[in-house]
């Protein structure tokens, strides 16, 4: 069955009686060279264990099963279980796992389901939940790369910049675990049902620490206060993080303007402030 074959999907989701979730923020792929070139911008080979979020009739699935060593899936929506019974049910090296993955501890997943192998993560995200399933997936600190799709819009945040439109703290938070590289585009024509938005790709190297020496707590305290009222000056948006006061004279010991703006600073300007505001606080 060719999977990416728009008749036969929904010749089989209506054997099945499925119907799609809007609350799920369900959008199956049908577009074949979409999952082909997914897979292989990963780089996968046999001594990967590759764990996807939100298999939906298992098209990029099966993509990923024929490169990698193993495929991990986790599917939120039981009703798809008679799905990928038929879709999937004969490939030995794909594990479906019929659960929420924000309720999951993925290293020990990963540990458990994928010994022996190397550990990535390939998928089309739900809409609905990308954020917090990207931030667990960084938070998670056990995958060597990330390849997901998602919203267009939210692969500019997670790629830009200081000083471009789309930069804000999910770029930050982005950039703070892991490299991004935006690959390519997508298009609404590519799935069904059809999106309203433009979707990419992006891969995401992950880094083995830290990317600068700073308390992480306090760098994303800083953050998240100065993207919280982007209107505002730095100091004056940090007024609630360690008084406006102290904000100035952390900004002036770093070489900055008292007057500079979150969207300007950099990673490493970000963190060069937060070590200056915790030495004034000493």
């Amino acid at each position: 069955m060719d999977l990416c074959d728009l008749e036969q999907v929904r010749a089989l989701l209506a054997g099945t009686g499925f119907r799609f979730s809007k609350g799920k923020g369900q959008n199956f792929l049908t577009a074949s060279w979409v999952p082909e070139r997914i897979a292989e911008e990963a780089g996968l080979d046999r001594d990967c264990g590759v764990v996807e979020i939100g298999p939906g009739v298992g098209c990029l699935t099966e993509r990923l099963a024929s490169r990698a060593g193993k495929v991990l899936a986790y599917e939120v929506d039981t009703a798809l279980r008679p799905v990928l019974a038929k879709t999937l049910g004969h490939l030995d090296n794909v594990e479906i796992v019929f659960q929420d993955v924000m309720g999951r501890d993925l290293a020990v997943d990963a540990a458990e389901k994928l010994p022996g192998l190397r550990w990535r993560v390939c998928a089309n995200l739900p809409y609905n939940i990308t954020s917090p399933v990207l931030t667990k997936l960084y938070q998670a600190r056990c995958f060597d790369a990330i390849i997901v799709m998602v919203q267009k819009e939210v692969a500019q945040r997670m790629c830009a910049v200081a000083g471009q439109a789309d930069y804000g703290a999910f770029s930050l938070l982005t950039q703070w675990y892991a490299r991004p590289e935006p690959l390519f585009t997508v298009g609404p024509e590519c799935f069904v049902p059809r999106p309203k938005v433009q979707s990419a790709v992006v891969r995401l190297i992950m880094r083995h620490g830290p990317p600068t020496e700073v308390d992480e707590t306090a760098f994303f305290r800083v953050v998240r206060a100065a993207f919280n009222q982007r209107r505002k000056t730095l100091a004056n948006a940090l007024d609630g993080v360690c008084g406006k006061e102290r904000a100035v004279r952390a900004l002036l010991s770093c070489g900055m303007d008292e007057r500079v703006r979150g969207e300007t600073l950099t990673l490493e300007q970000f963190a060069a402030l937060t070590n200056a505001i915790s030495n004034l606080n000493i």
